[in-house]
């Protein structure tokens, strides 16, 4: 997630607290076609990592330069890849984003970590905390690294009750749903629409790697799919809509929320983010 620059940088300092945007993208990988590529506009290390095989992703820590020239300061690393090189590989992620100045959401060393929302001072307190679909994402535990599982309620729960206690915002970062499909499985909505019941404002979703529809619940909303932002493999090519995604801006104040898609493409051929 992106923490946008705000708009007003006039001397209104109370203002500049109360109405900030975040921008939030889909799925990040540099590897396979990526490795060395970077979005439109910035300049990518050479050398980005290549995954050691089809399903598993590995990165560079070198690809942080172009992550932290995005401005992206908030990483949800709640996916169904974070544990592909064990505990180490866990523990080296949250440590580059440590020295990245970047904060981490969804997963961590233990279930505490993994649980830990990121609370945010502008607009009356936004709270953030990232979930995990169940069959891939491996849970954290007691004393074992992971991700909080998207079907450890007690858990999320205690999470939303402790945003709520300091927040006037809960927004929950969903790694889940079928991928490759248009519209989300009955069983994935009623799962959005109860963490909206619980207490959530806003989900946002992806791992379907292409995008998907979003919904309106009175004054909440489910976002159920970005689709791909960086990302290109042969496992996705062989996709239909893979190299489609959005950038989803929301404008957030204590008053009320707004949003705003900006729709991108991988441009393939050239191995960059357009518009």
């Amino acid at each position: 997630m992106i923490r946008a620059k705000r708009e007003n940088m006039e001397k209104d300092t109370d203002k500049d607290m109360n109405e900030t945007s975040l921008i939030f993208t889909g799925d990040i990988g540099f590897d396979k076609y990526m490795d060395g590529k970077s979005p439109s506009g910035l300049s990518s290390p050479a050398g980005m990592a290549q995954g050691t095989a089809q399903l598993l992703h590995t990165m560079n820590p070198a690809a942080v330069k172009v992550l932290k020239a995005m401005r992206a300061d908030i990483w949800n690393i709640c996916n169904n890849h974070i544990m592909d090189a064990g505990e180490k590989g866990l523990a080296a992620t949250i440590r580059q984003a440590q020295e990245a100045g970047a904060s981490t959401i969804g997963a961590g060393m233990n279930i505490y970590e993994a649980r830990e929302p990121k609370i945010l001072r502008e607009a009356g307190g936004i709270g953030l905390f990232g979930v995990g679909y169940q069959r891939g994402c491996k849970p954290a535990g007691e004393e074992k690294g992971g991700c909080l599982n998207w079907n450890d309620m007690e858990s999320i729960q205690h999470s939303i009750n402790l945003i709520r206690s300091k927040c006037r915002w809960c927004i929950i970062v969903a790694h889940a749903g079928e991928e490759f499909t248009s519209l989300p499985s009955p069983y994935t909505r009623d799962r959005y629409l109860q963490y909206l019941r619980m207490g959530a404002d806003i989900v946002v979703a992806h791992h379907p790697h292409v995008p998907m529809n979003y919904e309106l619940a009175g004054e909440k909303a489910i976002f159920y799919s970005l689709g791909n932002f960086i990302f290109d493999t042969d496992y996705q090519r062989a996709q239909y809509n893979t190299e489609r995604g959005v950038l989803l801006k929301l404008r957030l104040s204590p008053e009320g929320w707004s949003f705003e898609p900006f729709g991108i493409r991988i441009d393939r051929q050239n191995e960059r983010i357009v518009k």
